[in-house]
């Protein structure tokens, strides 16, 4: 978890005395908020880049509200409204979150297994209460002392951070990464900033017996008045900097600061799936679900679902009762149990190869 050591990024936080502390508890004054979404479905869907496509070509893991369906027409789907139940903890948040699985690929006969996604770790290092799925951020950037006004997001406000067909390091999205873990790592997530120099923006080519923690950022400035775009990138802009952290500036033609969305998955990569007889010569096992064995396509998908003016509220108020991962005085909280058990049923139902070994990757995707 990267706010072990967070006073390395001064987007964060104004000072060391910040830094929020191991204990659990509104310790410091950090300036994101931190919270796990548990599964809500492992499923071929894709609302954002195939709307309406029932399966969409390859396979996700999606959490949040369960009024997740194929299109999300913002024009007929208000996820506060339409959600019975959410997987994240806050239950103003009925927005949705998703990325791309991962799969083992044995290379005794070529066959899959879904890589199981495990619970992040909280502050007082246990793990949460949480049943796969991923951890989120909101993150308010700062400029020396000075506090940069953020504006929320508004319905039907959705964008996608990556790009599923690079296959080689790309400059375009320096906040997405991989981060090997040991065994001794598994609660605290490892330490360090996201994304610096112990991460790879590649699938590691070591054994990870802890895990693999996968981040995703997304942009953080925004143009103010589109919710979407053709490519749902456009309407978005990271700001300036040499990484996707970096900078608390915006371009002018995206001036308005927004909360930055930040996305940790852990997957189990422990067991088998670590012994170094398959990290030969340079080669590793994984593949993620749309046919990329490199890692560096990895890719997250976000739709805006908050009610009302919470999300608004947790951000104006970090530092001051919200901050990390207590933020109850403002927003309302469930219990790791009722999150959990907010789940969807596929809309397209198939074996996602949770137990069985797959003969292919779901939507006969080719390894490329």
């Amino acid at each position: 978890m990267f706010w072990q050591t967070v006073a390395l990024s001064a987007l964060f936080v104004r000072n060391a005395s910040a830094v929020p502390q191991a204990g659990g508890g509104n310790s410091g004054s950090a300036d994101f908020l931190r919270f796990g979404c548990s599964q809500l479905v492992v499923e071929r869907t894709d609302p954002l880049v195939n709307p309406g496509l029932l399966p969409s070509p390859h396979m996700h893991q999606v959490v949040g509200g369960n009024s997740f369906n194929i299109t999300m027409d913002p024009d007929s789907i208000d996820p506060p409204k339409t959600s019975t139940c959410t997987s994240c903890i806050y239950t103003e948040d009925t927005s949705n979150y998703w990325t791309a699985s991962i799969y083992f690929k044995s290379p005794e006969n070529g066959t899959y297994k879904r890589v199981p996604q495990m619970a992040n770790g909280r502050l007082n290092n246990t793990l949460l209460e949480q049943d796969g799925g991923l951890t989120v951020y909101y993150m308010r950037p700062f400029s020396g002392t000075k506090t940069m006004k953020m504006t929320a997001m508004r319905p039907g406000f959705r964008m996608l951070a990556g790009d599923p067909t690079l296959r080689s390091k790309s400059t375009k999205y320096p906040g997405i990464c991989h981060r090997c873990l040991q065994k001794g790592d598994r609660v605290s997530g490892g330490s360090g900033a996201p994304c610096d120099s112990k991460d790879t923006a590649e699938f590691p080519n070591k054994p990870c017996p802890g895990g693999i923690r996968a981040t995703v950022i997304f942009p953080s400035c925004w143009d103010g008045k589109n919710v979407d775009s053709p490519d749902h990138r456009s309407h978005v802009a990271y700001a300036p900097g040499s990484n996707a952290l970096a900078g608390d500036k915006c371009p002018s033609t995206h001036p308005v600061r927004i909360p930055q969305v930040m996305y940790e998955i852990m997957y189990d990569t422990s067991g088998a799936m670590s012994d170094p007889k398959y990290f030969q010569n340079g080669k590793q096992p994984l593949v993620y679900s749309f046919g990329d064995p490199t890692g560096y396509g990895a890719h997250g998908d976000y739709l805006f679902g908050w009610k009302d003016d919470a999300l608004q509220r947790a951000m104006d108020n970090l530092g001051k009762g919200c901050a990390s991962e207590d933020c109850t005085k403002i927003l309302k909280i469930q219990s790791g149990k009722d999150a959990i058990a907010c789940t969807k049923a596929q809309q397209a139902k198939e074996d996602v190869g949770n137990s069985n070994w797959l003969t292919e990757i779901p939507g006969n995707i080719m390894v490329q």
